[in-house]
């Protein structure tokens, strides 16, 4: 049994649980973060110093903080050769375009542009902040494109912890009110991700506690 501390609403929260979601394992979640506290009482800052979601425990082992890291250790311990493969060199390619989304895409979305838009009404929104969010995640949402016009999941042509990295923000990238040029290949491969039941799940969930009251 595996536990999870952190809100539904936190996209690494999200992440996490569409990967254990598609893992097929058993769990149990508890509310951590934002509006539900938790992350800076002793007992949580004892598992993660950082104060941060999500943590997980595998049984009794050691608590695993940095979303990344669990998914890894996930994919490794639980997950199949077809979507964290043994082989180094084909696992390393997995693992680059992982860790490309997350730096790239995840980061360069969810603060500059999604906590931008959903925190502040229409009228107190920075348009040469967004401008500049926008200068900086469209290049790389352009590679994603180039690379899901020849490659049917990020990494390949399975599905694997990369396409959780880069899939896990597009919810919220084509929910929200936001210019958005046209990418086939990434509306195609985003609308590929709502039919995983895991996705509709764990990822397709309201945003609404997240707003401010404006």
């Amino acid at each position: 049994m595996l536990t999870v501390w952190g809100r539904r609403t936190s996209s690494n929260v999200q992440a996490l649980m569409w990967c254990i979601g598609e893992l097929g394992l058993a769990y149990r979640r508890h509310d951590a973060g934002h509006r539900y506290g938790v992350i800076d009482t002793p007992a949580f800052l004892a598992m993660n110093p950082n104060g941060t979601v999500p943590v997980l425990r595998d049984g009794e082992a050691e608590p695993i903080w940095e979303t990344g890291a669990i998914m890894r250790y996930l994919a490794g311990r639980y997950g199949d050769d077809a979507f964290w493969p043994r082989d180094a060199q084909a696992r390393v390619q997995v693992d680059k375009w992982a860790e490309w989304a997350k730096l790239n895409v995840a980061l360069n979305f969810t603060v500059p542009v999604f906590w931008h838009v959903v925190r502040m009404a229409p009228a107190q929104r920075d348009p040469a902040a967004l401008a500049q969010a926008f200068k900086v995640l469209d290049p790389k949402l352009d590679i994603a494109e180039q690379r899901l016009a020849s490659h049917a999941f990020l990494a390949g042509d399975r599905f694997t912890p990369a396409d959780i990295q880069l899939g896990h923000v597009l919810y919220r990238y084509f929910d929200i009110e936001i210019p958005r040029p046209e990418r086939p290949a990434l509306r195609r491969y985003y609308e590929g991700l709502t039919g995983r039941p895991a996705y509709r799940e764990h990822v397709m969930v309201s945003y609404e506690e997240l707003v401010e009251s404006i």
